[in-house]
């Protein structure tokens, strides 16, 4: 299977290493950073091939096996070895230390490619790049890199990441497990840790503990875990993603030495998000892969299945659900590889960018997913066909790595504190006015501007790219709706203050008109580049762009709607009382 043409490489990256997505809030649209369409670098192309080929001819065959490795929960040590073999571990290390340097869009497409197979596949290797040794490769010293890279790339040692606790899974910073500073510069660490993928398989950890240092509490530390001390628990017995390994990591006084702690003493919270924002690249991917088997298999599906003397794929129901697997399929897979270019080419504020990626990746597989199995109909319910299994291994999706909601609050969170460092300059500025009338009226000026632009529509952030009428109409609805944002953001702001941080339902709404606009910007610039490059189904894409538009144009109406008119107190209110009773009130009898 060749690659997509349209995956990114390096080009330049936002000027002023801008956020795209906070912009938004702001009312901008930083151009420059989304048009053109990214295009994947020639040394990545030349890899890709070959690799995603030799994926297909090892895991095809073996989809039975897959199937079974699934059943019995494990994926036997011979398998691992295969994938040790084909050099999977080794994807992003760079080839100094062996491995194969894959940008981050190219890692993102190798699984999708393994995903298109079997999740499970793309977790044990995914865990180990994306986040079990990612840290290494971001904030390591030379002597650590030199003294794991190498085996890592070979998968001599295998990679997990240990942040998850029992009382600490979004709430990162509240982690227990603990590690106490000796004189001779090393450190004894104890805890637990939980839900931990590749556990039971791993050699190597990445390990947040509370240090409660002068330099700051949380430290991250390299861990063997050969070391004395560290040990795992039982393979857990989990809905989805059954055969990758899951376990409990323990750790009993255990000695790290000072040349593995790993960045700052005290900074580990910092290393732990950028972690896992750097990420979430590859559980987009793997999305995407999975979204194009299901799209496969429903054609098939409906092409095959005859029902009142005529294929059901001549039925109109049947042919939407087809239309808007593809439609977000495209969506995805157009963010997914954007974020991956802004990481690539050197951007150092993606961080909302990739929570907004991996929410709409992660939410529309699992619909993918679920209509793929209607389309099937009783057949999707039985086990000896796919869906069942690929309906199971999807549901992590928008719990791994940052729950949805938890990241929804951080989309708006993060937006809502530049327009708020807009407020606060702005009433700086008041005061300004007697001291420095210059200064202050300059920013009055800036404030008023912005402000009568909205009101007006007049200088709005226009797109100046010259696109066709089809996407030129898409483009208006994501220029009038990021001055909506905007607006919307200021207006929250005035109204609440420092409660805002409380609103979670406005928060969640106005995270939603934000994840629209970025994605559906995507989809603008991948379907432009495509037209402009002259690809045969160019024109498919244009008509999917503009169709995406439209139903982005009615889901943000609604969201902004809804800050004003809603039911959110009543729906508190219930939720109040359900608690109070501790279930449902009502019986029939």
């Amino acid at each position: 299977m060749s690659p997509s043409p349209s995956v990114p490489s390096t080009t330049p990256a936002p000027a002023g290493g801008e956020s795209v997505a906070k912009q938004l809030f702001l009312g901008n649209i930083l151009e420059e950073a989304l048009f053109p369409y990214p295009q994947i670098r020639a040394r990545d192309r030349e890899l890709l091939g070959p690799v995603t080929d030799a994926i297909d001819e090892f895991l095809a065959p073996r989809h039975a096996e897959l199937a079974h490795y699934d059943r019995i929960a494990e994926q036997p040590a011979d398998f691992i070895q295969a994938l040790r073999d084909m050099g999977l571990f080794g994807l992003i290390i760079p080839e100094t230390y062996g491995g194969m340097d894959l940008s981050n869009g190219a890692y993102a497409r190798v699984l999708a490619q393994t995903s298109s197979h079997d999740s499970s596949v793309s977790l044990t290797i995914g865990a180990h790049s994306s986040i079990g040794m990612k840290g290494l490769l971001l904030f390591g010293t030379d002597e650590q890199k030199r003294r794991y890279l190498p085996r890592l790339a070979t998968g001599e040692m295998i990679a997990a990441f240990c942040l998850t606790e029992a009382g600490a899974g979004s709430d990162a910073a509240s982690i227990r497990t603990h590690a106490t500073r000796n004189a001779d510069g090393s450190w004894v660490l104890s805890g637990e840790k939980i839900w931990i993928t590749n556990g039971g398989i791993a050699d190597f950890y990445t390990v947040f503990a509370r240090t409660d240092t002068p330099e700051g509490k949380i430290t991250a530390f390299l861990v063997e875990a050969k070391w004395p001390g560290v040990s795992h628990g039982q393979h857990e017995d989990k809905m989805g993603i059954r055969a990758s390994s899951t376990t409990t990591v323990a750790f009993a006084d255990v000695r790290v030495p000072p040349e593995n702690v790993l960045g700052p003493v005290g900074k580990g919270f910092k290393v732990a998000m950028s972690i896992l924002n750097s990420g979430r690249t590859g559980l987009g991917g793997g999305a995407v892969g999975g979204m194009r088997t299901l799209i496969r298999l429903a054609c098939a599906q409906a092409k095959e299945r005859k029902q009142f003397g005529k294929s059901i794929a001549e039925f109109g129901l049947v042919r939407a659900k087809i239309a808007q697997m593809t439609l977000e399929c495209f969506a995805a897979e157009s963010v997914v590889w954007m974020v991956a270019h802004l990481i690539d080419s050197g951007a150092t504020d993606y961080s909302v960018e990739a929570a907004m990626s991996k929410v709409f990746a992660s939410r529309a597989v699992q619909r993918c997913a679920y209509e793929a199995l209607q389309i099937a109909a009783g057949n999707g319910f039985m086990r000896e066909l796919p869906y069942e299994q690929i309906t199971r291994d999807t549901r992590i999706l928008s719990i791994f790595e940052g729950t949805n909601e938890i990241l929804h609050l951080y989309i708006a969170l993060s937006g809502l504190k530049g327009v708020g460092a807009g407020l606060t300059e702005l009433r700086a500025a008041v005061g300004d006015i007697f001291n420095d009338p210059i200064k202050g009226f300059g920013v009055l000026g800036g404030y008023t501007g912005k402000r009568l632009r909205e009101a007006t529509g007049y200088g709005i952030d226009r797109i100046a790219r010259e696109l066709s009428p089809r996407l030129r109409k898409a483009a208006g609805i994501y220029e009038k709706y990021t001055v909506e944002l905007s607006k919307a953001a200021d207006q929250l702001l005035r109204r609440y203050g420092k409660r805002i941080a409380d609103q979670q339902h406005a928060q969640n709404r106005l995270a939603d008109v934000a994840i629209d606009l970025f994605v559906g910007l995507c989809v603008l610039s991948r379907a432009d580049s495509l037209e402009r490059a002259g690809n045969p189904a160019a024109a498919e894409a244009v008509a999917l762009a503009a169709t995406f538009a439209r139903q982005a144009r009615r889901r943000m109406a609604r969201s902004l709607r809804e800050l004003d008119r809603n039911e959110d107190e009543a729906i508190e209110q219930l939720a109040g009382t359900v608690l109070a009773h501790d279930g449902y009130l009502w019986d029939v009898i």
